[in-house]
């Protein structure tokens, strides 16, 4: 159900003894209705006072009246200040607070010398004349992935106070000045307490670059005052209707990327840790991974760039307790070959059993769907998208071939053109080719061409645990220069979706 209520007669969203509640009516009017017990699960349990214009809940029931139909039957008996804006029927397992969705609050403050009384039930009133651009420059500095824990009242204060604020601005239209922020997820009295500190930018109490010292303080003290909550109300929760397959998290303390391409089909997903300032690792490693997992991963890959030795084995980090994965070596071997003659083109070429030919735009399908097989179940294993290869195909440093063996496709090799190298960014064939020496034509074709483009070196990557391809590349004069990052890796079967 979508939720719309005027606040200002109940206290708040969740069943407590000391006042009526929005949780509380919905329960005994559904009950009624349905003749059977009814406990509603909402979204976001709004305080005392504070209004909705987009607020979820979720129910079950045994009646078999049409979902869609439910709202109109309820808002006979709600009243007047609840409403049932829509009601539709979702999958047993979907719950409002474990989807991921981006929730929207205004914050309406009446800027002017004498207050209207009609409008005092759903704005905060301030006499005193506010500065609206200082306002929106200060609120631009809290949009990002931060620790909010300055904007957090002490008593309602989550272990974890990190959040990501999507759009944070401040307009004002006649008399009346509205802050909108849009974010993942909000702590307690995070809104108001942001509310309180913009009209202190306001009044030119602090300037707006002070909010990005608020934010690095992390302490409720260095923030403004909570403001009323009359003049709040939840606007709409976007639910994820697709799973995002890259998260990025950055600011002065930390940067780091979240992998999701492959949590649909593989269960997989890969944490890249540029930087984390080292009081903050350990709280980041368990969010982000906890997310992961939440998302539907059951692997974890994680790789700390900084500092490989700071994740420790076995240590418990939240939920989490990380096992050494592998280490990603860089291989290089010099070019001996004689320079190959011009005729040589490398677009469609014979070589030993295999064919080279390389890929056009029409082959972009048939290019990712082996590579994709090929890497399915390598512990780094990749995913490639045909968007992807149409950006490949159209940089000139990057060369993709197919590998046909009696014109069937059965390998590929892609090739990154640099300076004083060419770099073999991925190669593989189809299982039930290997074994036959397709991989070692391909690394010889590989040296003629870089022979021919006068390169003086090939290079590439391999997984430390990747033993037979190691074996290979050495053999035909590979010498390992050393790690270049060091992965480690969680498994889990936890379920979310049974959990409280």
């Amino acid at each position: 159900m979508v939720l719309a209520y005027d606040g200002t007669n109940y206290c708040g969203w969740q069943l407590q003894l000391n006042g009526i509640t929005i949780e509380e009516v919905l329960n005994r009017t559904l009950s009624e209705l349905l003749r059977e017990p009814i406990g509603v699960i909402g979204a976001s349990r709004t305080d005392s006072g504070v209004h909705a214009e987009g607020n979820v809940a979720v129910f079950d029931t045994e009646n078999r009246m049409p979902a869609d139909k439910i709202c109109f039957a309820l808002n006979q008996r709600l009243p007047e200040d609840i409403r049932v804006l829509s009601s539709e029927e979702v999958p047993l397992d979907w719950h409002p607070r474990k989807q991921n969705c981006v929730k929207t609050y205004e914050y309406r403050i009446l800027n002017r010398k004498i207050d209207m009384p009609t409008l005092r039930l759903y704005s905060h009133f301030c006499y005193f004349p506010l500065n609206e651009h200082h306002m929106r420059r200060a609120a631009s500095y809290l949009v990002g992935e931060h620790d909010f824990k300055s904007f957090c009242t002490t008593r309602g204060q989550a272990e974890d106070t990190v959040r990501t604020i999507y759009r944070a601005d401040v307009v004002k239209e006649h008399d009346m000045i509205t802050i909108t922020v849009k974010g993942s997820g909000f702590l307690y009295n995070m809104v108001r307490i942001i509310a309180g500190t913009l009209m202190k930018v306001g009044m030119g109490v602090y300037p707006p670059e002070h909010v990005e010292e608020i934010l690095a303080a992390r302490n409720r003290k260095a923030a403004g005052p909570t403001a009323p909550a009359r003049g709040l109300t939840l606007m709409g929760m976007e639910y994820e209707t697709e799973l995002k397959k890259k998260i990025t998290g950055k600011n002065r303390d930390w940067e780091y990327q979240l992998i999701q391409t492959e949590i649909p089909e593989k269960k997989k997903a890969y944490l890249f840790i540029n930087r984390c300032r080292q009081e903050d690792f350990e709280g980041l490693l368990a969010r982000v991974t906890h997310q992961a997992v939440r998302n539907g991963a059951r692997q974890v890959y994680v790789c700390d760039k900084e500092d490989d030795s700071r994740i420790v084995p076995g240590k418990n980090y939240g939920y989490y307790q990380f096992s050494y994965g592998h280490d990603m070596l860089a291989m290089t071997k010099k070019v001996s070959l004689p320079q190959s003659s011009p005729e040589e083109d490398m677009s469609v070429k014979q070589v030993f059993q295999g064919v080279w030919e390389k890929v056009s735009i029409w082959q972009t399908s048939l290019f990712c769907s082996i590579y994709n097989q090929v890497f399915y179940s390598l512990p780094n294993s990749a995913t490639l998208t045909e968007k992807e290869a149409r950006e490949y195909l159209v940089n000139s440093r990057w060369q993709l071939f197919l590998i046909k063996v009696r014109d069937k496709a059965v390998g590929f090799v892609i090739l990154v053109e640099k300076e004083e190298e060419l770099e073999i960014d991925s190669l593989g064939i189809l299982k039930e080719y290997r074994g036959h020496g397709l991989a070692r034509e391909i690394l010889e074709r590989t040296e003629m061409a870089a022979a021919g483009m006068g390169k003086e070196f090939l290079s590439l990557t391999v997984a430390s645990i990747n033993t037979a391809a190691i074996s290979l590349y050495t053999s035909i004069g590979f010498e390992n220069k050393g790690m270049t990052s060091r992965w480690y890796m969680t498994e889990n079967d936890y379920n979310f979706s049974e959990s409280q």
